[in-house]
This record gives C-alpha cells, structure tokens and sequence, in this order.
C-alpha cells in the first residue's frame, strides 16, 4: 500500500508543482473571484486529465509497473483512486464552470457567464484554428463529464452486477477521448511550451492510446492461453467448487499464490481468480472457486467437463518471498488458496524457513481438515487449525502465544478484508513493521 500511495500524492504535487511554475502569475494573486475562478478551472482540468490518463493507462495492466507498484491488485486498487480522484477533480472543475451563473441567478454577481472576447488576429494558424473550436470544445466536454461523472459512480459504488459493469465500462474510454479534445483545445495555449503541457501532452497520448486499444478489447498484460475443463468437483457444503484445467498452450509458469484472469464465459467476461495449484510443467492448473456472488454461485451447475476456458496471467506479488528467517501464514474461508498452492511448491521442493500456518473457517468439514493437515505435513509445515465460533477468533495476542518467535516472521494473510485489517492493525500496534504485512486487496472493481 505504502507504494501506491506514495505514487498517488506524488503525481498530485509534482503535476501542482510543475503547473506552478509554467504558470508563475498564480503565485502573485487575482484581483477577483473570476479571475481566481478561471485559474482554478486550469488547475482542475489539468490534474483531472493528469489522474484519469493514469488510470487509462493502469486499465491495460501494464506487466513493466505491477512489480514497482506491488502487484496487480496494487495497480487496481491505484486505478480506483485514481477513478474516484478524476471524478471529484472533474465535479470541480464542472461547478466552477457553472458557478458565475449560479451566483449571478442569486444576485451575488453580475452578469452571468464571463462573455468570451473575439478570438485575437494571430498569425498562429493552430492557436487561431483552438480558438475557433472553443465552443464546440466546451460543449462536448460538459456532455462527457455526465457521461464518464454517471460511469465512474456506478463503478465506485457497485450499483449494478459485474456483467452489466463491463459492458457499461467500455463506454468510458470514449467519454476520456472527448475529454482529451476538450483539453487539448482549451488549456492555455501558452502552457503546450511548458513542461506541464509537455507532461500533459505525453500522458493525454498514452491515455488515448490505451482507450483505443480499451475500445477494441485488447490489453497489454499476460498472455492470453487456452485450456480445456479436465476435472470438476463442487463441495456443496463448503459451496466451493474445484476446477481442473488443462492448458492447450506454452504456459510460461506461475508461482504460488499467483492468480489468473479467467473467462468461462465471453459474454460475462473474466474474472480473477488464484491458482491452487503448483506449477509442474505439465500444463495443468487448478481453481477453488467459492460461492460469494451471483455468478460464482451459477458455476457448479453451468461449467462441465471438456467446456473452452481461456486464462490471462499470471499476476499478483502474493509468491512468499521474503528476506525474514520463518514466515507465518493465514487464512481465513477460501482465502486458503494460496497457501494449498504454496503448500504443494513446498512438498516438491522444501524451504528452509520454519512455517506457521493458521487457517480460520465456519466450514471445515473432517475431509477437508484432513487434506490440509497432509498438505502440511508434507510441506514441513506447522497447521493451526480454527474452526469458528468452536475454537474462537484468531487475534494478535493468540497468533503472539502460539509463535513467540512472530517478530522475527514476515505475516502472510489472505481471507475477509476486515479480518485482515484488524489483525493488522493490533500487530503493527505491537511493533510489527508494516512492510512484512502481506495482504493481497482482491478486489478488481
């Protein structure tokens, strides 16, 4: 987290600073609310497109920053910063356009909006040709703010099923690609000689570049490789179904707690999901899939042996390499998966760290308890196993009790975020650094 935030409020102050000092008469005052108004819209503008070209360019997964950003789930949760900064950068942008004839309508101001001069005789043919375009620049911008504004909340709140989620979503690139036009034409003409609008002129490139390559379907991440279901077995009392897959294709390998993107269905999409599987070479892969939503709980009776999946990956940073002399794992519910997958990595090959592994469910029936403890044992891997309520939650002060070595182990976790965020939270309290805390944010919307 620590690295995406930094990234985050970097590119904020660095876009400020360089606007600053390309626009330098900021610094020395306005003489009046509209002129304090027209360079906020400039300012807004710029670090509106600024937050939302990135956000473009992170949507093409982009495989050169998922390590420098700390793994793909690190990248979406920036995108949704980044979506949620654009669309309160943009909300602002769009009051202070509408402000004086709102303050006018109440008598605050005269007049309504500032009345635009006629375009200066300039031998620029370009400035001349932004001038001319200004309306039509203004009026398309104000119909893709509401379009990407509407958008962007029904992506930040959940309003509606992933499927319709997607298909609402692609309209977004287009809604970008008018916002750049809008931009282009009425940022300062001036600023294009600065080095923000060198910046902004790069990253408004790479952002239309990507909504293309958006609108036509196609990203920049892993590899795409095709496979055929081998195997199905759902535990109905666990409403976790397991699915074995066979790849057709050169898979180049994954490492455990790595995670796929995988497309059952086209018209649904794909959805990520982790491999519980070591890789072999042999080109068999394996997915536990749990029951949480509408579509993950249609799969045990829609997906059959011999159906066409495709798979895109591997992605995530969740591969338990760390620099720390043991490691401590948990778990809770289907968060398991990785560390199943870690567990057969281990089997094939043993480490060398002491590993402590607390595994938390409501559902853990004598099958299951008795394949993990396997799984352990052969892994050379000390199990806890907790079943809710029997045996009660799992907290710092017991994880503390039962490792006392814990200060000298990187914590590995995945399961319920607010589980997570509660145990790391009194760990950190304990002196634990927040750097060998390491949770994967598995949400990608």
């Amino acid at each position: 987290m620590r690295k995406i935030t930094w990234f985050f409020w970097g590119v904020l102050a660095l876009v400020s600073l360089l606007w600053l000092g390309s626009n330098p008469a900021v610094l020395a005052g306005q003489p009046n609310f509209i002129a304090w108004r027209n360079v906020l819209i400039q300012y807004s503008g710029v670090l509106g497109m600024t937050v939302m070209s990135i956000a473009m360019l992170l949507a093409m997964r982009p495989t050169s920053l998922e390590g420098r950003l700390g793994g793909l789930d690190k990248m979406y949760r920036l995108h949704k910063w980044l979506g949620t900064a654009g669309l309160s950068l943009s909300l602002s942008h769009w009051v202070l356009t509408q402000s004086p004839k709102w303050l006018s309508a109440l008598g605050l101001i005269a007049g309504g909006r500032p009345r635009r001069g006629s375009p200066p005789q300039l031998g620029d043919g370009v400035q001349q040709l932004f001038m001319q375009l200004r309306h039509t620049a203004e009026s398309m911008g104000e119909w893709a703010f509401y379009v990407a504004a509407a958008l962007m909340l029904v992506a930040l709140v959940k309003l509606v099923p992933y499927r319709r989620f997607r298909q609402l979503h692609r309209l977004l690139p287009l809604a970008y690609l008018v916002l750049v036009f809008h931009s282009v034409v009425l940022l300062q003409f001036g600023n294009w000689a600065t080095p923000i609008g060198g910046v902004l002129a790069l990253l408004m490139v790479g952002g239309s570049v990507s909504a293309v390559l958006s609108l036509m379907r196609r990203h920049r991440g892993q590899p795409r490789v095709a496979a055929q279901i081998s195997a199905l077995d759902y535990q109905p009392e666990l409403k976790v179904l397991a699915v074995d897959l066979q790849l057709d294709q050169a898979w180049a390998g994954h490492q455990a707690g790595q995670f796929a993107f995988v497309t059952f269905n086209a018209r649904e999409g794909a959805h990520p999901f982790t491999l519980a599987s070591a890789w072999q070479g042999d080109g068999h892969a394996r997915l536990l899939i749990k029951a949480l939503g509408d579509y993950t709980a249609t799969l045990p009776h829609t997906l059959h042996v011999g159906d066409r999946v495709q798979l895109e990956g591997p992605y995530g940073r969740f591969t338990f390499q760390d620099g720390k002399r043991r490691q401590i794992w948990i778990s809770g519910g289907i968060g398991v998966t990785p560390f199943v997958a870690r567990m057969q990595a281990l089997a094939a090959e043993p480490g060398k760290k002491p590993v402590d592994f607390f595994h938390a469910s409501s559902n853990l029936d004598i099958e299951t308890m008795n394949q993990l403890a396997a799984d352990a044992r052969a892994a050379g891997v000390e199990l806890h196993l907790l079943r809710q309520p029997h045996d009660g939650r799992l907290d710092a002060e017991r994880l503390a009790s039962a490792v006392p070595q814990w200060r000298d182990a990187d914590i590995w976790f995945c399961g319920p975020a607010a589980f997570g965020r509660q145990l790391r939270d009194k760990l950190l309290a304990l002196g634990l650094p927040a750097s060998r805390f390491h949770q994967e944010l598995f949400q990608m919307r």
